[in-house]
């Protein structure tokens, strides 16, 4: 299941200043769209207002022509699952629980768990790598493992949309590459904010890059990903190339002296 994510003048706006300033942009079914800036640059602003705990002050977020802002939470969690950039649960679940949450938008509030729900828990567990965790209280994981349990959670959830704010947090170098290749691959459109620009330019269809919560930039990796734009938005002195291994741009930070 996949969706058209389509963002129209979308601004967020808080103490007089706007954070998120008119963003468009449009994610087509199966693309995974990345957001990259420097800190401060609006990404999370704008990650929330697509998935509903801050309301923008103007614009539209839809979804597949459907208004998300207007949806009541339930009817949006089942087409959007997320992966917040905290990921704190501090009452004591285990992580098999933490996971199959993600099938509550489609239950009635008394329903109980099915075999079917057990079985998608336990094979979403499997496939983050966190499936000998499953009787674990979900606190007492590392930051690295708590992220892995909240993407298998947003994948039971079975969205059209995913929306993740830094997926890539706390993990090594390892999982960081399985979590986004399974991002890729989950047959979702997706939307996700990366600080590794690098990472961006591989798993990413096209990018946005903001800026003081404008979006400066949009187009696919090549194109966007310049030396002449990094010392514009990043204020830094890097050398972008092709790899030639994965046909990617790759780029390269120099010192201030160099």
């Amino acid at each position: 299941m996949t969706a058209t994510l389509r963002l129209e003048g979308l601004s967020y706006a808080a103490d007089g200043r706007r954070l998120v300033d008119s963003a468009d942009l449009t994610a087509a079914p199966g693309e995974t769209v990345g957001l990259v800036g420097p800190n401060g640059s609006g990404k999370t602003t704008l990650l929330r207002c697509v998935y509903g705990t801050l309301r923008p002050s103007h614009g539209r977020a839809l979804l597949d022509g459907d208004d998300l802002l207007t949806m009541t939470p339930k009817a949006r969690a089942r087409r959007v699952a997320t992966v917040p950039q905290d990921g704190q649960l501090d009452f004591e679940l285990t992580v098999r629980e933490v996971v199959a949450m993600g099938r509550s938008p489609h239950k009635r509030f008394w329903e109980a768990d099915t075999a079917a729900d057990a079985d998608l828990a336990e094979a979403a567990l499997d496939r983050v790598g966190i499936a000998a965790l499953a009787d674990r209280a979900f606190p007492s994981l590392s930051g690295g493992e708590r992220q892995r349990a909240l993407v298998a959670r947003a994948l039971v959830q079975r969205p059209a949309l995913l929306v993740l704010d830094e997926p890539t947090n706390h993990l090594d170098i390892r999982y960081q590459l399985e979590i986004l290749t399974l991002i890729r691959e989950s047959g979702t459109t997706n939307l996700l904010a990366l600080h590794d620009l690098n990472l961006a330019a591989y798993y990413c269809d096209r990018v946005h890059v903001l800026q003081e919560g404008r979006i400066v930039a949009s187009g696919t990796p090549h194109e966007v990903l310049t030396a002449e734009l990094l010392a514009t938005v990043y204020g830094v002195t890097a050398e972008v190339s092709t790899h030639p291994a994965t046909g990617a741009p790759t780029v390269v930070y120099l010192p201030p002296s160099a």
